[in-house]
């Protein structure tokens, strides 16, 4: 069995652990994805993850592990929805997102130039035309008005509330996606802002032994 191979069958296995039901193009394009993120990573020092098994793991399947939460916010949209990713990195978890939601505009925001123009690439490469590539500090774009504002691994609950907040249309939420539970965190969003943690939920990421939870966050006195 090529890599290719291995990497196809791990990731359809990773997709219906998670109950999630990924046409061909989808496959091909995540699996396309992690290709050119190896290479340019050889580069340009995308992400600390070097080895491409660890690659699929750590950001393609732990991208995936949020997409039935997302799925749950975006069904009672009766229009098309907007995504941003703040601190994409490399595109994680906007890339993924914009390839199972081709009908969401995804955006990914990232201060290093270089990050950027990688999503840029990938947008182009792999036909993602709902996928927008912003070099940029968060707070200092127009409001999205976003459906979702994710982030992963990107600041503290209070610094995410504080920069991206005003990012969030008025039923929209923020989510975090986190390793352990936050308690600390959650005591200094608390004090610090008006949002409020709504629930944690946790994750449970295909091949990886190791906690990861959702922080789903909304302004106070929004039901």
């Amino acid at each position: 069995m090529t890599e290719s191979q291995e990497f196809l069958l791990r990731l359809r296995n990773a997709a219906q652990s998670l109950r999630l039901s990924l046409c061909r193009e989808q496959e091909n394009t995540l699996l396309t994805y992690l290709g050119l993120l190896q290479r340019w990573n050889k580069a340009y020092n995308l992400t600390a993850v070097r080895d491409p098994a660890q690659m699929l793991v750590q950001h393609i399947f732990d991208s995936l592990a949020i997409v039935p939460s997302v799925t749950k916010i975006l069904d009672k949209k009766t229009v098309n929805g907007v995504i941003v990713d703040v601190g994409s990195g490399a595109g994680l978890p906007g890339v993924v997102l914009a390839t199972l939601f081709s009908e969401v505009s995804v955006h990914c925001v990232d201060t290093v130039e270089k990050k950027a123009t990688f999503i840029r690439y990938v947008a182009g490469a792999l036909r993602l035309s709902n996928l927008h590539s912003h070099h940029a500090r968060i707070e200092k774009l127009p409001p999205f008005e976003a459906d979702i504002v994710v982030s992963r691994a990107f600041a503290s609950l209070a610094d995410f509330a504080k920069l991206a907040g005003g990012h969030v249309a008025r039923n929209g939420w923020m989510l975090a996606m986190k390793g352990r539970e936050p308690h600390e965190e959650i005591d200094e969003l608390t004090a610090q802002t008006s949002l409020r943690v709504d629930h944690i939920e946790g994750l449970q990421v295909p091949e990886l032994d190791a906690q990861r939870c959702l922080v789903w966050l909304k302004e106070q006195g929004i039901s």
